[in-house]
């Protein structure tokens, strides 16, 4: 890579133009900038963690056109006319969205590091499935790992926040 004076790379850049959290957006990136990091330093959306860059942990975890996707696996091009919704439009003017509320009042968090990941895929799966039991919860939340908090509040509150959600 070679950098002008000015301080620019050569590299080329692609303009995508992409709905994030209901805003859209244009900007110009490089064909191989992850997701994840564009929603972290573009949008300064620091809740979409960056855990394992292998798609495992499920710390990155957003909203890709209606379903869950880990946003370390995809580039910020493949984005392009789509839509992303991050855990920062879960709350609306300052109020905790219910699962948040659930996650908060059952203890289901510790460093947090996780935590965008888990609420992003209790989304999902209280939209696909408002009753889940046990069996069906450890299921859907497979695909995220946290290392600190054992997993029981966790469940505990996507229980909570069903409930929560079925009395709205």
């Amino acid at each position: 890579m070679s950098v002008d004076d000015t301080g620019r790379s050569d590299r080329p850049t692609q303009e995508i133009t992409v709905t994030v959290n209901g805003e859209s957006v244009t900007a110009e990136v490089e064909p191989r900038l992850k997701l994840s990091d564009f929603l972290r330093s573009h949008m300064e959306l620091r809740t979409v963690r960056v855990g394992c860059e292998q798609g495992v942990c499920g710390a990155c975890t957003v909203e890709f056109d209606g379903t869950v996707a880990k946003s370390c696996m995809l580039y910020a091009v493949q984005a392009d006319g789509r839509e992303v919704t991050t855990v920062e439009a879960l709350s609306e003017d300052g109020d905790l969205h219910p699962i948040q509320e659930a996650f908060h009042e059952e203890h289901a968090l510790q460093c947090g590091f996780c935590t965008s990941g888990f609420l992003m895929a209790t989304r999902e799966l209280l939209a696909e499935n408002p009753d889940p039991d046990r069996d069906v919860i450890e299921g859907a939340l497979a695909d995220n790992i946290c290392r600190c908090t054992g997993y029981q509040n966790i469940y505990d509150a996507v229980e909570t926040a069903a409930d929560k959600l079925e009395g709205e």
